[in-house]
């Protein structure tokens, strides 16, 4: 069996992972008091502050255009199964760019990266006004194809820099930040999108969100982000010109590291009830309003986005921070999900949905926010890239079935309802799988207490 790579976390403690300081240049550290407040943080970190307002710019106009994609293929085609494969579109490059996706995080500038993805998205989000009727519904999975192919590459880029600008006290008010503004612009976003387009039409929309990634862009050249080390030349070989011997050092890296590996699982985790995005889209054209406005759809998206703010507030409330604390509110985050879904599958109107989505959606954010900040926590700043795309590669794949599936059988005629009813008891098998994990990873504290 080879050794475990060469790095500083890889036979840490989880004490010692924690206290380990990272590679960055914000500043010295912040006492926890300080650290209650998401303002004090943007007052503080201008370079974060930067990082974050370039990130939730893009992400209000993606919530433009995901309402208004939903809408134009219900008018082009009128089948639950076109919404899926719009979002299958949208996975599959995750999943098979990822690992390369993560090498090239890991090798050139995070920075350039990311602005470059910003900048191409722009000419792709405007092609979508080429599309005029269904016989053209085809260029809808082709960009939003070629859309998410970018998408892969910015999103390992854009998570390995967090820790890079924030000191290690700041990672936990900084995720929560991302998480809860994300939501925040899921809400805002998805809302204004429903309204836009039913107002203005989905090609207002389309042109929105272009504009976001251009403003997106100006923002992220402001941004300094400190370059990557570079590593000391080796030998010529094709494995590392092409980037093989990079990813083969990650999934070494992975493989020492038990606690990384069970963190990539628990996005992946969710993602088995993942079908439960598009029938949220059912439920509001279909189920509950039949008109195809956007409207409902857009007061369903919202609710998530309230949800997914609040879930990591309360949760660090109630667990607490530290990583122990963090690892058993994801636990319980699966059961909450389960039980919301299972109620919102028999919710008699629109506004019992959106509550139990808002409850939902409490618990996704929190396996969500946690899961990232562990990670940021225990990962060696050269691997972060490789394990973050690889992370997005696992969900987009998972999150692909599940969303297939849920369009196949809502194409057979199977009833909203109860699709979704047995979605929310997916939620129950990786919730289950990691109350075991929780277990083993008491009784190896015990174990080292007992031998210190």
């Amino acid at each position: 069996m080879q050794a475990c790579p060469q790095n500083p976390v890889a036979c840490m403690t989880d004490q010692q992972k924690t206290d380990q300081t990272t590679n960055n240049p914000a500043g010295s550290s912040m006492s926890a008091g300080q650290l209650s407040s998401y303002l004090y943080l943007l007052r503080r970190n201008a370079n974060y502050r930067r990082f974050w307002i370039s990130g939730i710019i893009s992400q209000a106009g993606d919530w433009f255009n995901y309402i208004a994609i939903f809408v134009l293929l219900t008018r082009l085609t009128g089948s639950g199964e076109a919404v899926s494969w719009f979002l299958i579109a949208k996975f599959i490059p995750t999943t098979v760019l990822g690992p390369a996706a993560g090498v090239v995080a890991d090798r050139f500038s995070r920075k350039a990266i990311l602005i470059l993805c910003d900048i191409a998205r722009i000419f792709v989000v405007l092609a979508y006004l080429l599309i005029s009727n269904a016989n053209q519904v085809y260029l809808v999975f082709v960009l939003a194809l070629v859309q998410e192919s970018l998408w892969s590459f910015w999103h390992p880029a854009r998570q390995a820099v967090l820790p890079d600008i924030c000191v290690k006290e700041e990672l936990s008010i900084a995720n929560g930040l991302s998480g809860a503004s994300w939501s925040i612009m899921l809400a805002l976003g998805a809302a204004a999108g429903g309204f836009v387009t039913a107002a203005f039409g989905w090609r207002t929309a389309v042109c929105i969100d272009a504009a976001s990634f251009a403003l997106s862009a100006l923002v992220m050249v402001t941004v300094q982000i400190p370059p990557l080390t570079k590593k000391k030349k080796a030998a010529f070989s094709l494995a590392r010109i092409t980037g093989l011997h990079d990813l083969v050092e990650g999934v070494r890296y992975v493989r020492c590291n038990r606690d990384v590996a069970a963190l990539l699982m628990v996005k992946s985790g969710w993602a088995m009830s993942g079908g439960i995005l598009v029938m949220l889209t059912v439920f509001g054209e279909q189920v509950f309003a039949g008109s195809g406005s956007g409207g409902l759809s857009g007061v369903l998206y919202s609710m998530r986005g309230l949800g997914a703010a609040v879930g990591p507030i309360v949760a660090w409330k109630i667990f607490g921070d530290g990583l122990p604390a963090m690892r058993r509110a994801i636990g319980a985050a699966f059961f909450i999900s389960a039980a919301a879904y299972l109620l919102f599958a028999q919710a008699p109107n629109i506004a019992v949905a959106g509550f139990f989505v808002f409850i939902g959606h409490i618990g996704g954010s929190i396996q969500w926010v946690f899961s990232t900040t562990l990670l940021h926590r225990l990962v060696d700043y050269r691997f972060r890239g490789r394990v973050f795309a690889a992370e997005m590669g696992l969900l987009t794949l998972v999150l692909s079935i599940s969303t297939w599936l849920t369009g196949v059988a809502l194409d057979h005629g199977l009833d909203p309802r109860t699709i979704v009813a047995r979605l929310a008891l997916l939620f129950l098998l990786p919730g289950t799988c990691w109350l075991i994990y929780l277990v083993r990873c008491a009784g190896r504290q015990e174990k080292r207490e007992r031998d210190a």
